[in-house]
């Protein structure tokens, strides 16, 4: 405690003695921590505001959009043309890749931003297109290689950051933004296919897919110019496998639902744009007619994925992406399911391109919700490590009930593929629930 210095003043005369204390602190009673200099105060305060204030718009805002949905474009964009390559052969390992690398390419965006990412996904996604467009005709392990593995890879790599950076940018406007630039991939998948099945014929296969490259290049390399994270990095010399994937979101109830939403929904997602092709011309459409299909879905896709965010921004991304899921799955019931003739599946390919859209765009959304600034890219990325999962499986899966072709065995995989899409809503329910149990809320 505190030391005590005695002042002793004593009168001969009148014998009387005063003693005065006074009290001194030691210097084990003084704690250097309690008081922080304004100067020191104020230098975090404003730093901290500059960092974390999103800038809702503005020339480098917008210009980040447009970088990204050209990303879209030309890398998702031309995944969902994949039925155009169905005859030629199937590797689901491309969208496993995808989506299975995110969480480490999202960890490294969150650490060191796009400038490295970015530039490698722009060589080495029309690289190995231009390698695919050399690839023997039925040489199915360089097929396997080029556009199931070195696509896949470069895919991933721009991606992620694709999305995330989004939340560097936007708040308020979040969800429309990922939808804004969500929806470069549907505008992909109505221009790469026709430009593909036009050119094949005229062309050849070969010079058709380099024409495509060449797009894939060009619109990268914008991209690359324009996608910049806003936050500062904060670079690591040595980056160990554990700290490349961030799994402390799974430490979230909601986090946890939404993946297992997300399993299950990825996992029939792309049942009807592998199949409805298959489907039409089982039922008599005449594959000049069938092949266009895919087009529509995917055209469709560009206001569901716009719209969407819209709505999420007012009344909330798991508030609107539950309706849409459960529409979906009664899509799938009440419109395929019974449909035989042509006007009745191009109906069905318009109705899923309009309302599963959400599944892409909103996901993400909601995620950024519910993880900090700083990790968006991690946290997206796990989720999507999920996804990757139920990609690799999903469509093989739904093949299994075509071991013959018939009218009973498509009968099977479409209720299937409308159960995991109720599962998912359900899912996505519990998740509403556990987030706020007001009606009202806006989650």
């Amino acid at each position: 405690m505190a030391a005590s210095l005695y002042h002793e003043l004593s009168d001969d005369n009148n014998g009387l003695v005063e003693a005065t204390i006074q009290c001194i602190p030691s210097k084990q009673d003084i704690r250097m921590d309690e008081e922080v200099p304004a100067s020191r105060s104020n230098y975090e305060k404003s730093s901290s505001t500059s960092e974390w204030e999103v800038p809702e718009g503005g020339l480098r805002a917008w210009l980040v959009i447009a970088g990204a949905f050209l990303d879209l474009f030309s890398t998702f964009g031309l995944v969902n043309s994949y039925g155009v390559f169905q005859t030629l052969y199937t590797s689901t390992i491309l969208l496993f890749l995808l989506y299975f690398l995110s969480p480490i390419v999202g960890r490294i965006f969150d650490i060191y931003g796009s400038k490295v990412l970015l530039p490698l996904g722009t060589l080495l996604t029309p690289g190995s297109m231009m390698l695919l467009s050399i690839c023997k005709d039925g040489s199915v392990y360089q097929f396997f290689l080029c556009h199931g593995i070195l696509f896949g890879i470069g895919n991933a790599i721009v991606f992620t950051p694709a999305l995330a950076v989004v939340g560097h940018w936007f708040k308020r406007k979040r969800a429309y933004c990922i939808g804004l630039v969500s929806s470069g991939s549907a505008l992909g998948g109505v221009i790469y296919p026709l430009m593909l099945q036009k050119l094949i014929p005229k062309i050849g296969f070969g010079w058709a897919v380099r024409i495509a490259a060449f797009l894939t290049f060009f619109c990268l390399s914008i991209s690359s110019v324009t996608i910049r994270a806003r936050l500062p990095v904060k670079p690591k010399k040595r980056l160990t496998l554990k700290e490349c994937v961030d799994l402390t979101g799974f430490r979230d109830s909601r986090y946890c639902l939404s993946a297992v939403g997300a399993f299950l929904s990825f996992y029939a997602l792309f049942i009807p744009f592998f199949y409805i092709q298959e489907y039409a011309e089982f039922e008599g459409v005449s594959p000049k007619t069938a092949k266009y299909l895919l087009s529509i879905t995917n055209a469709l896709g560009i206001p569901s994925r716009i719209l969407p965010g819209i709505i999420a921004d007012k009344f909330g991304s798991l508030n609107t992406l539950i309706p849409s899921t459960v529409l979906t799955s009664v899509l799938v019931f009440a419109v395929w399911l019974p449909s035989r003739g042509f006007s009745s599946i191009a109906a069905f390919s318009s109705l899923y391109g309009l309302f599963s859209g959400g599944f892409v765009s909103l996901l993400p959304a909601y995620i950024a919700t519910i993880s900090p600034t700083e990790k968006i890219g991690g946290r997206l990325g796990s989720i999507y490590m999920v996804v990757g999962v139920a990609n690799l499986v999903g469509t093989p899966t739904a093949g299994a009930f075509l071991h013959e072709v018939n009218q009973t065995n498509f009968n099977g995989l479409i209720a299937f593929c409308g159960c995991m899409i109720f599962s998912a809503a359900f899912a996505y329910g519990i998740a509403r629930f556990i987030h706020s149990k007001r009606i009202l809320a806006i989650v």
